[in-house]
């Protein structure tokens, strides 16, 4: 009988160093094994992947770099919206999982794939991002989760590759990390207690810078292209100069706390220099170069964005149109921005934009008026509390008590 052509989603952890055996060993299958790079591996972690699966059993490896595509595709939009999930966490893995899906769906149907498994667990946000990518992406093709459907133990997949002579250690460590090019989640250990914060030994990028310094990010039309005067024609490289100034101050972590697509609570710790940064500068960019009600309507749909990008609806046709709201708030966002960084913080100082709306001719705040004369705003201010005056004269017993309170 011909074997069935399985493509793994492949990261080189236990879950899915587990699958790609098992596949082989118990279910016959002929096991290609995708890494979707969304910017985390290094060289030597990407040999390290492929030795491991050819290892396994795995037919062929292969790492879909696709960094440069979810920067297209989703990280100029989330810097276009200023997007923090619940204020606070820049949807670095959630952003990533659904085009790491999406490769591997892709690659999938191009060598002719009957079925798409991944190793993510029953009780988290990945196996929804993953499940219904596959299935709108590769309809045709069977989900296989044996993670999750086998309700498999940590303790399990490591006795059985022991047991089938892959010694690779994969021990229980105190926390996990996801690392991508716009942030890296932090899970496990003072996490799991609420009442806890991690250690300075839990972060990945240790501080090792003191004192203060000043760092120049150059916009134009709401995307980074220079640091420091250096210019960048590739986004990517640009993000990753601010991540490798800014890190070693301790710049960008938090914690996040939030609801998870399947309900429950999700608690996670994170590190994010390079978005942190660069999302501030660049919403301290746009206060001075969009108008009011442009800022206004652009951060409704953002958080819309983030949301949906977050509970995995990116194929949503919406998302679409969202994005072209993005991409034209953006046409005047152009100039540069001043920030201070210091241990675990920085602050705005300055902007230069040839778009610059607190530049104007009609007046400075707080100082003199140039476009209207004294008796102009005498005239505005009587109009605009118009409203107020009838409203109370309607309802004077409001206005009695109101004068009571205050």
């Amino acid at each position: 009988m011909k074997k069935k052509k399985v493509v793994v989603a492949y990261s080189g952890g236990l879950d899915t160093s587990f699958t790609v055996m098992y596949l082989i060993r118990e279910m016959n299958c002929e096991v290609y094994a995708a890494c979707a790079d969304t910017g985390g591996f290094s060289e030597a972690q990407r040999k390290e992947n492929e030795a491991r699966a050819y290892a396994l059993g795995a037919k062929e490896y292969v790492t879909l770099d696709v960094t440069k595509e979810y920067y297209e595709k989703s990280i100029r939009y989330m810097i276009f919206g200023n997007v923090l999930r619940n204020g606070t966490y820049p949807v670095s893995v959630s952003s990533e999982r659904i085009f790491q899906a999406i490769a591997v769906a892709r690659y999938a149907k191009q060598i002719g794939a009957d079925a798409i498994a991944h190793g993510s667990t029953g009780a988290g946000n990945d196996q929804v991002r993953f499940d219904m990518t596959f299935q709108v992406m590769a309809p045709e093709m069977e989900i296989i989760t044996l993670t999750r459907d086998m309700v498999l133990t940590r303790q399990f997949e490591v006795d059985y590759l022991n047991k089938h002579g892959f010694k690779a250690d994969f021990a229980k460590l105190k926390y996990s990390y996801n690392v991508g090019l716009w942030g890296t989640s932090i899970c496990g250990g003072e996490i799991l207690d609420s009442k806890q914060g991690l250690p300075e030994e839990a972060y990945l990028k240790q501080v090792t810078k003191s004192g203060s310094e000043r760092i120049r990010l150059a916009f134009e039309k709401g995307e980074l292209v220079g640091v420091n005067g250096e210019r960048f024609s590739d986004k990517v490289k640009a993000i990753q100069a601010v991540e490798a100034i800014a890190a070693p101050y301790g710049i960008g972590r938090d914690m996040h706390v939030g609801d998870t697509i399947i309900g429950i609570k999700g608690r996670v710790g994170f590190e994010a220099a390079a978005p942190m940064l660069i999302i501030a500068a660049h919403k301290f960019l746009e206060k001075f170069t969009l108008s009011k009600w442009q800022q206004y309507w652009k951060d409704q749909v953002a958080n819309w964005y983030g949301m949906f990008l977050h509970e995995s609806q990116y194929l949503e046709p919406v998302m679409r149109d969202i994005e072209a709201l993005l991409d034209s708030s953006q046409r005047n966002v152009t100039g540069e921005v001043t920030m201070e960084l210091r241990p675990y913080s920085f602050s705005t100082v300055g902007v230069d934009s040839p778009a610059d709306l607190v530049k104007t001719k009609l007046g400075e705040y707080g100082e003199t008026q140039k476009g209207w004369t004294s008796e102009d705003a005498k005239g505005f201010i009587k109009v605009l509390s118009t409203p107020l005056k009838v409203y109370y004269q309607a309802h004077k017993e409001e206005g009695e008590q109101l004068e009571k309170e205050l």
